[in-house]
């Protein structure tokens, strides 16, 4: 009985998945989940016409228009279910204009230039190496379309990337600490938040769980999005170099720790071998006073801030336009963690702003230029020497990566044709 329930529960995952999944797979139905679209749109009377005396599919139904609608050979003749169903198809279209696009090049036939790119989830082309062509084969009649290859073995390089940061980050820890300024000469800074509001103890707690939920999210879009390895690559690579960063503006300046709640005293780890053993106790608690890992020393900038942003800025990037409430949702939690950090007083308010500047600007500025074939390939050469990660990771990619979703695991058959049948 339990291990039914669990495939059951399975099954109704995967359902749903494949629901999410379906709303940017418009173009592999075929006619007969046109047709089950149809009834659920609430138009069956034209079931038959529109698949089995004209065979639409799903790429037809992307492409059709109002005229389409009102002339023969479908030529509706009600005017209501006309502007109904046009209202339904034009909602797939904007959910779908990722392969709309390809399809509406590859019927007209016509090179793409380098300024077309779509709204929403579509995609940035422009001239490359690859093509494909229609039915004429002249040079004016080829069409780029951009692929997306997992190249897992570059994923594994960024994840080996990050892992080495975050050791160095947290050595970089215990140097800083052992630099820590005596709180009887140097007090903490005069900051206009940390002045005027009243430290919370908790909050910094509720900073940590905020943090793990946002993770939580972005593990299940990590999950279910078809182009996951990207995803993790793009991750990895960012949170890397944002810490990287931060491990230098730690060594160049030591700050006075901002409240006096902080009980730091310099020069605990002089010894190497105990610097390292310390290291490696902040290194596997991952920085979190959840895992039991207490420091000070470490404020220039918020770490913490830097996970919740990033978090949030991928879990809006990679989850479908229409999920409103939980891009709603994730950039609320991303504001109360910062402002959790400062109701503890465990940072400057410029290193909370700071962090949250750097981490924001650098997704947007990374994510510009893998969206846009026209400045990943502009300058190459230039590209490389400042960016030379970003052009090894993103070699492969071209254009926005379609947010598109699948069920990872396989489902045994008897549990495919009962979700067929229930469709």
């Amino acid at each position: 009985m339990g291990m039914w329930s669990i495939q059951h529960s399975l099954l109704r995952i995967h359902h749903s998945v494949q629901k999410v999944a379906n709303m940017c797979d418009v173009h592999t139905w075929k006619c007969q989940r046109v047709g089950k679209w149809l009834k659920r749109a609430g138009f069956p009377q034209y079931v038959q016409s529109f698949t089995q005396e004209h065979r639409i599919d799903g790429m037809a139904l992307l492409s059709l228009t109002e005229m389409d609608l009102r002339s023969p050979p479908l030529e509706l003749k009600v005017l209501g279910d006309i502007k109904r169903l046009m209202l339904a198809i034009r909602k797939l279209q904007r959910e779908n204009q990722y392969h709309l696009a390809i399809t509406q090049r590859l019927e007209n036939g016509t090179r793409l230039r380098h300024r077309e790119f779509m709204q929403g989830n579509g995609s940035d082309f422009a001239e490359s190496d690859g093509f494909t062509h229609s039915d004429d084969s002249s040079s004016e009649n080829r069409v780029y379309i951009p692929t997306f290859k997992p190249e897992i073995w570059k994923t594994v390089i960024s994840f080996l990337y990050v892992f080495l940061v975050f050791l160095v980050t947290a050595f970089v820890m215990v140097i800083v600490h052992d630099r820590v300024p005596d709180r009887e000469k140097f007090p903490p800074l005069p900051d206009l938040f940390l002045d005027s509001v009243p430290r919370i103890p908790w909050a910094f707690v509720m900073c940590e769980i905020t943090g793990l939920v946002l993770c939580a999210i972005w593990c299940i879009v990590l999950l279910l999005h078809k182009h996951r390895f990207i995803l993790m690559r793009r991750m990895f690579a960012l949170t890397g170099t944002v810490f990287m960063l931060r491990c230098l503006t730690m060594l160049m300046t030591s700050l006075s720790v901002p409240g006096d709640h902080l009980e730091c005293s310099g020069k605990l780890y002089g010894d190497f071998w105990t610097r390292l053993h310390r290291a490696f106790v902040i290194w596997s608690g991952l920085g979190m006073t959840l895992t039991g890992v207490h420091t000070c020393g470490d404020y220039m900038f918020s770490g913490h801030t830097v996970v919740l942003t990033l978090l949030n800025h991928f879990i809006t990037e990679y989850t479908p336009r229409n999920m409103y409430t939980l891009h709603i949702s994730s950039w609320v939690m991303n504001l109360f963690g910062i402002f959790f950090i400062l109701a503890a007083h465990e940072h400057y308010s410029i290193d909370v702003f700071i962090a949250f500047y750097i981490s924001s600007r650098l997704f947007l500025y990374y994510h510009t230029l893998a969206n846009n074939r026209v400045l990943k390939h502009g300058d190459k050469d230039r590209t490389r020497a400042w960016f030379p990660l970003f052009s090894f990771f993103e070699s492969e990619v071209d254009g926005i990566v379609p947010n598109e979703y699948e069920w990872p695991f396989p489902i045994p058959s008897i549990f495919m044709e009962n979700e067929e049948n229930d469709m």
